[in-house]
C-alpha cells in the first residue's frame, strides 16, 4: 500500500455537528481482512472514545454503518481496506443528510420523504378474508420484486446530486418503494400515490444520472423504478386530459 509507515492506516474523519467542524487525523494500525468500519471501531476504542457512528449488524444486512470513504457512500461493513485506499482514507458521514454528531446522521428526513412517497402499503381486505393470490410470473410482480430489497440505508440517497440542489426531491429510495406498492396488486393507494409521487419533488425532477443505482450495495435500480413512475405519471396525465 502507498502509505508512509505499511503497519499504519492513515485516516481522516470528520468530527462536529451539523453547525461545524473539521477532519482529525489518526493513525491506525493496518490489519489483515480488515474493513472501515474495523477502522472506525478501533479509533473509537482506542483513539478517541467520543466519535460518534451508528452501527449494527457488521456482516452488511442491515446497512447502519454507511459512510462516506473517499468520496464514495460505502457499507462500511463490507468494504475492505485494501479495495479503497490509495494514500490514506477520508471518512465522513453520509451526504445529504444532516449531521448528528461526527459519522452519524439524521435520518428523519430520509423517512419523512419515504413518507410523503406514501412508502406504506395499505390492503384492502381484513384478517378474515382469504390471504390475495399473486401470481409469481406476471410483469407487476416482476416488476415489484425487482425493487423490494431496499433496506433504508441511504447510500443512494447520499449518491444522488438532485437531492444535493433540490430539497424537496423524495429522493431514490422513497420513489424505488413506491414503485413497488404501485406494482401490487393488493395494494389500494395506486391513485392517491401516484399523485404524491408526480408533484413538487417527485419522480419527475429525476435527472436520471444512475448514481443511485452505481452504489447501490444490494445491486438494486432505483432509476429504472424512477423511469417507470414517470412513465405512469405522463400516462395518468394524458388519461385526465383525453
Amino acid at each position: 500500500m502507498s502509505v508512509s509507515n505499511r503497519s499504519h492506516l492513515q485516516v481522516r474523519v470528520w468530527r462536529g455537528d451539523a453547525q461545524r467542524g473539521a477532519f482529525e487525523a489518526f493513525e491506525v494500525p493496518q490489519q489483515s481482512s480488515q474493513t472501515i468500519l474495523d477502522v472506525v471501531t478501533w479509533i473509537q476504542r482506542y483513539a478517541d472514545s467520543s466519535l460518534s457512528y451508528r452501527f449494527a449488524c457488521r456482516v452488511g444486512m442491515c446497512g447502519s454503518c454507511a459512510m462516506m470513504v473517499n468520496g464514495i457512500p460505502r457499507w462500511t461493513c463490507r468494504t475492505h481496506v485494501d479495495k479503497v485506499q490509495t494514500d490514506g482514507l477520508t471518512i465522513e458521514p453520509l451526504r445529504n443528510l444532516p449531521v448528528i454528531k461526527d459519522l452519524a446522521c439524521d435520518m428523519t428526513e430520509f423517512f419523512d420523504k419515504w413518507r410523503r412517497a406514501q412508502g406504506e402499503f395499505e390492503g384492502g381486505q381484513t384478517r378474515d378474508q382469504p390471504v390475495a393470490a399473486i401470481q409469481p410470473e406476471s410483469s407487476q410482480r416482476r416488476a415489484a420484486n425487482a425493487a423490494i430489497e431496499c433496506i433504508n440505508c441511504a447510500i443512494c440517497y447520499a449518491a444522488c446530486d438532485v437531492v444535493s440542489g433540490q430539497q424537496e426531491y423524495l429522493g431514490p429510495a422513497a420513489l424505488n418503494r413506491a414503485w413497488s406498492l404501485q406494482n401490487d396488486e393488493r395494494d389500494t393507494r395506486f391513485v392517491d400515490r401516484l399523485n404524491a409521487v408526480s408533484s413538487t419533488g417527485g419522480c419527475l425532477s429525476c435527472h436520471s444520472q444512475q448514481g443511485c443505482a452505481t452504489y447501490c450495495p444490494n445491486e438494486l435500480n432505483p432509476t429504472a423504478s424512477i423511469a417507470g413512475l414517470k412513465r405512469m405519471a405522463v400516462a395518468g396525465y394524458i388519461r385526465r386530459h383525453d
